[in-house]
């Protein structure tokens, strides 16, 4: 069997997607649509930045989602598709157009609102990120219990493998995190450039204004398995897919459950579909044996067309 995975904020770059849509119509065509739908030049955004304007996270979230559909619909031109498909937080909305659940304007339309939505609550609850290095989620979970402090929150926002869980949290609580994180044995801890506190209760707010946007949306049931971040369960039922959904904004990924629950279903062979690798370096990891590609850009795409069709 054959995961295709979805790679979510922090993989954008300057330049994404610029030599997919030279090389390849069917990304050019999508990428326009995008433009279209959105009614901004996203695309000079993707190509030409300035990087801090591709970095807002309401232009960040439709950059990534596009990047991922095209570099989908080239695979898919080559007759090369999923068995099961799962997202990293904003990955899973390109993951729900490789499911068939969502079409890609109604995803465009969900992920842009929802940046707009977490940059608005940004605004108003300052929060940040960071990832710590060298600790198992069970010590880091000890560690963000010792560093609460009263009107201050700090929780595991990402499990992403072992060894590398991410925090989130009020910015003098996640700093007490990593100082204690230190303590315990953690060879680092890295800031996220973010200036929202994602997977946290930080965005409650975002969460419930978002399930509502969410509930006008038009999602049908999957044509295959998507695997959900919040409990790392494979659904095809619309309704079930919405639910999990609604939930993510101030959940924890559980990105390493979800890897083991697609091993479990018979997946050997995982596909990284989009910018950067970061998914695809994780993925030894977690599990050794499972055979790993990315398609983060147009050589390593070739490399994986020619290996796999």
């Amino acid at each position: 069997m054959i995961a295709f995975i979805f790679p979510g904020q922090g993989s954008q770059h300057v330049g994404m997607g610029a030599e997919l849509v030279a090389h390849y119509p069917v990304a050019a065509q999508t990428v326009g649509q995008a433009d279209e739908v959105l009614g901004f030049a996203l695309s000079r955004l993707m190509f030409e930045g300035p990087a801090e304007e591709l970095t807002a996270t309401e232009v960040t979230q439709p950059a990534l989602l596009t990047h991922s559909v095209a570099t989908l619909r080239v695979l898919q031109e080559h007759g090369l598709g999923p068995d099961v498909v799962a997202g990293h937080s904003l990955g899973e909305y390109s993951a729900l157009v490789a499911c068939g659940a969502v079409d890609f304007e109604t995803a465009l339309r969900l992920v842009r609102r929802r940046g707009e939505l977490m940059a608005e609550d940004g605004r108003r609850a300052e929060g940040t990120m960071a990832a710590i290095i060298g600790l198992e989620a069970g010590q880091v979970n000890v560690v963000v219990a010792e560093a609460v402090r009263e009107e201050e929150v700090v929780v595991v926002a990402n499990y992403n493998c072992p060894g590398q869980v991410v925090i989130a949290g009020t910015t003098s609580g996640v700093k007490r995190a990593c100082e204690l994180a230190k303590e315990a044995g953690a060879r680092g801890s890295i800031p996220l450039q973010v200036s929202v506190a994602s997977h946290s209760p930080l965005m409650a707010s975002t969460a419930q204004r978002f399930g509502e946007y969410l509930a006008q949306a038009r999602i049908t049931d999957a044509e295959i398995p998507l695997v959900s971040n919040v409990d790392a369960v494979a659904r095809t039922d619309a309704q079930g897919i919405a639910a999990a959904l609604a939930q993510q904004i101030d959940h924890s990924v559980l990105w390493e459950k979800s890897v083991r629950t697609m091993m479990a279903m018979g997946v050997e062979r995982f596909l990284e579909v989009g910018a950067k690798q970061i998914l695809t370096k994780m993925m030894p990891r977690i599990a050794r044996g499972v055979t790993a590609l990315a398609t983060s850009d147009v050589s390593s795409l070739q490399a994986t067309i020619a290996t796999w069709s």
